[in-house]
């Protein structure tokens, strides 16, 4: 093995004072947060200079990102288990859709409240800590949503896992920027919070509502409990595998940190400076806030719209289809296997769209607008078969497909405009977005009860279609925060 000094930059190249300050960084023990930077920066030059037979990159960032892509998968299944135990609430507790609409909307609420203030603590305190104290605390609303005996405590449960969950893809955000370069991160965006989140909405009505539930025969509170210990024993797991930046993981080594750390260094040095409301107020201007609200409208509408599909699906396909709960289990999952698809999709061609036309605006904007239109034309037509149950069904497998190959593309329009506030601006972004998730669910539950259930899906079309020309308003290249001058 190569001893380190060969390994460095020969004296003529770079000059004998930097040489000798090198050697003595290498040869420094353990690694202290105040010198991340260092590390980070010199790790990118080495990997550069080294030849072939060199140290190699370690693989950390990916275990990272599978555990990410994990937590996704894990969020959106047990998230959807309200909507798969709402026809039993009907039959046993005689709840209406208009308190069912209630109960989802108590949710919303405080996943909307609770967004803003944990998103900042993840970015003050670190996402290993917040992430894993979120995942505790929404275990613990589902458990509770298992013990419940009456309204009012599965009220309080509702708004607990809403709680739980508010910053949690906030967190992933900024996961993503700290352990990957920027022109891998909207793919990997794509990857984490829509594939993996709609298989796990796709996994929860297959494997709870359509084997456990309903081909098994298992009660719903059962169901419930195992996955609160499931939930208990993620938390462990983000808690061993994360850490806030590469350098902070003793499984990395200098060539991983600077390759993550690409040109710019991003995330993989020292911690950020501490980011609060004050701060983020005084480094904004007038047309940066206008940029971030034209944001905020067209995840609002998303968001109302997708409300669908995680709230009323099921009960949907009971009331309006009589399905069974295998066949409710089968066919709800249908659009959530379209989402997760699209959204892989979406995030690989919104890459390759900046990579080729060189223009960011262009890029997202053509993913933007052209996944939420083509959704809602699709929706709109797909009634047109509102009466052929299985044909409806497949077609909202296509609705979904492309409304969701646009949500990496938002993802990373927050990364873009974000910088070092990441989690805190997708954290408003979402808060922002819970107007739509709070009210949606109500106003879809009464539409229903007083109109039936077409009206509705003209609404969530009128959503699409509204979140598609907000994307004309959008430009990513307009940072809400000015990075410059900001290491202390």
């Amino acid at each position: 093995m190569q001893s380190r000094a060969r390994l460095l930059p020969s004296r003529g190249a770079i000059g004998s004072h930097t040489a000798k300050r090198l050697r003595r960084s290498v040869a420094l023990p353990g690694r202290c947060l105040r010198n991340c930077n260092q590390i980070a920066n010199r790790g990118n030059a080495l990997t550069q200079q080294l030849p072939a037979d060199a140290e190699r990159p370690t693989g950390v960032r990916w275990r990272v990102f599978a555990l990410a892509c994990g937590t996704s998968w894990l969020l959106y299944f047990h998230r959807y288990t309200f909507a798969l135990i709402k026809p039993e609430l009907q039959d046993d507790w005689g709840l209406n859709a208009d308190e069912l609409g209630l109960l989802d909307s108590a949710f919303y609420t405080c996943y909307a409240l609770f967004q803003m203030p944990l998103g900042i603590a993840a970015d003050v305190w670190g996402v290993r800590l917040v992430l894993t104290l979120l995942v505790l605390v929404w275990s613990g609303g589902l458990w509770l949503q298992a013990f419940a005996s009456s309204v009012k405590i599965l009220a309080v449960a509702r708004g607990l896992l809403g709680l739980g969950q508010s910053a949690v893809y906030a967190c992933l955000s900024r996961v993503t920027r700290n352990w990957f370069p920027a022109n891998l991160r909207t793919s990997l965006q794509g990857w984490i919070g829509v594939f993996f989140g709609r298989v796990g909405g796709l996994s929860a009505n297959l494997m709870l509502g359509a084997l456990l539930m309903g081909t098994l025969g298992v009660d719903w509170r059962t169901v419930l409990y195992a996955c609160a210990g499931v939930g208990a024993a993620h938390a462990g797991l983000v808690w061993y595998v994360f850490r806030d930046r590469p350098c902070e993981h003793p499984g990395t080594n200098r060539a991983e940190i600077g390759l993550i750390a690409g040109d710019n260094g991003a995330g993989a040095g020292a911690p950020d400076s501490r980011w609060t409301i004050r701060r983020l107020w005084k480094t904004t201007s007038g047309r940066s806030l206008a940029n971030l609200l034209a944001l905020n409208l067209q995840t609002i509408l998303s968001t109302a719209a997708d409300t669908l599909y995680s709230d009323w699906i099921p009960l949907f396909l009971k009331n309006v289809y009589l399905f069974d709960s295998q066949q409710r289990g089968l066919m709800s999952a249908l659009p959530l296997l379209g989402g997760a698809i699209g959204g892989t999709l979406g995030g690989w061609l919104n890459d390759v769209l900046i990579r080729k036309t060189g223009d960011l605006r262009r890029g997202r904007r053509i993913v933007g607008v052209g996944s939420k239109g083509i959704a809602a034309v699709l929706l709109l037509g797909a009634l047109l078969a509102f009466d052929r149950p299985v044909v409806f069904c497949t077609l909202l497998f296509f609705v979904k497909f492309f409304s969701d190959s646009g949500l990496a593309t938002t993802w990373g329009t927050v990364t873009d405009i974000g910088g070092k506030a990441t989690a805190s601006v997708f954290a408003f972004n979402n808060a922002v977005a819970g107007i739509g998730s709070v009210i949606a669910p109500a106003v879809f539950g009464a539409m229903a009860a007083q109109f039936g259930w077409r009206p509705v899906f003209v609404a969530a079309a009128g959503c699409y279609l509204l979140c598609g020309l907000s994307w004309l308003l959008i430009d990513p290249r307009i940072p809400l925060v000015q990075e410059t001058n900001q290491r202390g």
